[in-house]
């Protein structure tokens, strides 16, 4: 499955780059499950973020690594790859944008596929991933406003 989400912000692309830190990591967060950050080690390739989910009855690790970086003067990007899944999730891949829209504005995009061991599954994690991750969009405009 797959699915993007965009949200535009009102600083310059260079700088919302150099906010994608482990503080904003852990004010992303979903309020269910609560998440504790184990390593974060950046965006660069090679680099890794492994956080653990807590679902109250049990917990379950969840590790990425950063395996793509660019930056050019238009945009900055970085994916990370899942390398050890929650259990209902057999493929992670996420894209990070961050594309100019002038001066001192830019757009993030959120490009995320995944898969799960069964098909149905997918369908029912879709709107729960899509409504964790536009709860994202406030955030992002709150932290990358002009007064921040």
């Amino acid at each position: 499955m797959k699915f993007r989400l965009t949200t535009n912000v009102n600083q310059n692309y260079l700088k919302v780059k150099s906010g994608f830190n482990a503080d904003l990591f852990k004010a992303l967060n979903p309020p269910f499950p609560p998440v504790k950050l184990l390593r974060f080690d950046g965006s660069s390739k090679g680099d890794l973020v492994s956080l653990e989910l807590n679902f109250i009855f049990f917990k379950q690790v969840w590790t990425s690594e950063i395996t793509a970086d660019h930056l050019d003067r238009n945009e900055y990007f970085f994916v990370d790859e899942g390398l050890k899944l929650p259990f209902f999730l057999k493929k992670w891949h996420h894209k990070h944008r961050i594309i100019s829209d002038g001066n001192d504005q830019a757009k993030i995009i959120d490009e995320i596929s995944f898969s799960s061991p069964i098909r149905l599954l997918d369908y029912l994690l879709y709107p729960l991933l899509y409504f964790q991750f536009s709860m994202r969009k406030p955030i992002y405009k709150k932290v990358f406003s002009k007064e921040n």
